[in-house]
């Protein structure tokens, strides 16, 4: 089934977006067709004097395929081409002046222009190119049966013909070329989502590191200095204190290959600890004094104390990224950021901490987007994070011209997902 709807043509102009334009090639054939059949019947029989019968025969052969063109256009050519060269080898039967036209009268011509219209429209250079020389060749061999002599007027059918296909196939391979580059388009922004959405996971990657590397590093001391701070172990404690800083020096060393494989070439080394909590009132400042007014609202420091360091690096990336994505895109606009700790709400989850960074519209719109040092991806990196530890994000623009961003990241290990 597949298969057959594969193969089934489809008419000309039948990708279009508008239905106008879909209609247009039907409309066009059945006017060419309902005009081109009675003129000719009329052109044949009054001017040229062919007879009634061969001239309606003719008239239907050379018309009615112009329907047939809208869909398979190179069917209706062969058709036309034999009713055409039939039609001549009639007229060289019969007595007409010399001012008509042979071997094709004008009507004729008039049907394979648009005949040939269709068929550049639809077939590739290299049929183009064969129905040109098989026209070439059916026009100058006819030219030799001419009964009052062959010129250039004679070559209308080739040229015009010609022009018709060169026509045809340039507006095709122009609306491919238009196709395949729109593809690409979209292609292309697809892998840029891609290639951003990875580099941010990367870049939380590195960033996590440090802070399971502390963790680490405090097990590997505690585990070695058991055997020191507790005189009273028993030998198979010790032997247990001593296998466990063995396995976090192991998974320490496996951690810092890990992150070689994370790192670019691009990317340089940190060697600052990665900020939390406490640092987001110091982010703040620094916003303020770019001109910025920003209302910080911190979270009690003794529950700060609580913040998982995970958590906590979360919450000052949304932060940071937050703020300058204020500066960038709504310069001067007021900003209020805030840090809450939410109790449980019965048996739905434990505690959570609430991110909050809402902005106005700005003063004045920016005359351009002003760009300072971003951190990650904007929204791509907000989300990571926050699915990194099993939390929510709200944002999106506020009625007043504002933007609002909100995070929930919950604060205990049950909770991460």
């Amino acid at each position: 089934m597949t298969s057959v709807e594969e193969e089934r043509p489809r008419a000309l102009l039948a990708g279009a977006s508008r239905r106008w334009v879909r209609a247009l090639p039907w409309a066009v054939a059945f006017v060419l067709c309902v005009a081109l059949l009675p003129t000719t019947i009329v052109v044949l029989t009054a001017d040229y004097g062919l007879g009634g019968p061969v001239a309606s025969a003719l008239a239907v052969a050379q018309a009615a395929p112009l329907l047939l063109a809208v869909v398979r256009p190179l069917h209706a050519w062969y058709v036309v081409v034999l009713a055409d060269v039939a039609g001549a080898l009639a007229l060289r039967t019969v007595d007409f002046e010399e001012r008509l036209l042979w071997p094709f009268p004008p009507m004729e011509l008039v049907g394979y222009i648009a005949l040939c219209l269709a068929l550049g429209l639809r077939e590739r250079r290299r049929t183009l190119v064969l129905v040109w020389l098989v026209t070439a060749a059916a026009n100058i061999g006819l030219g030799f049966a001419a009964p009052h002599g062959f010129g250039a007027r004679e070559l209308l059918f080739t040229i015009l013909g010609g022009v018709a296909l060169l026509l045809g196939g340039v507006l095709r391979e122009r609306h491919e070329v238009q196709r395949r580059l729109a593809e690409q388009e979209t292609i292309s922004e697809a892998e840029r989502g891609r290639r951003t959405l990875l580099e941010e996971r990367a870049r939380i990657a590195r960033e996590l590191h440090d802070v399971v590397a502390h963790h680490m590093s405090v097990i590997t001391v505690q585990a070695d200095t058991a055997e020191y701070r507790l005189a009273t172990l028993p030998p198979h404690v010790r032997e247990e204190f001593t296998s466990i800083a063995a396995t976090a020096r192991e998974s320490l060393g496996e951690m810092r290959r890990l992150l070689g494989v994370l790192r670019s070439e691009e990317a340089p080394g940190e060697l600052m600890p990665q900020p939390g909590l406490p640092q987001i009132g110091q982010l703040v400042e620094a916003t303020a004094r770019t001109g910025a007014p920003v209302d910080f609202t911190p979270c009690d420091l003794s529950r700060a104390a609580e913040v998982p360091e995970a958590v906590g690096l979360s919450a000052y990336r949304i932060v940071q990224e937050a703020l300058a994505n204020v500066v960038r895109h709504a310069p001067g606009a007021a900003t209020r950021v805030s840090l809450s700790v939410s109790e449980p709400a019965g048996d739905r989850g434990g505690e959570r901490l609430t991110v909050l960074v809402v902005n106005g519209p700005p003063p004045e719109p920016p005359a351009g987007p002003l760009e300072t040092g971003g951190t990650g991806h904007g929204l791509v990196g907000m989300r990571e994070r926050v699915r990194l530890v099993g939390g929510t994000l709200d944002v999106g623009p506020l009625p007043d011209g504002g933007f609002r961003v909100a995070a929930h990241l919950p604060l205990t290990e049950e909770d991460f997902t």
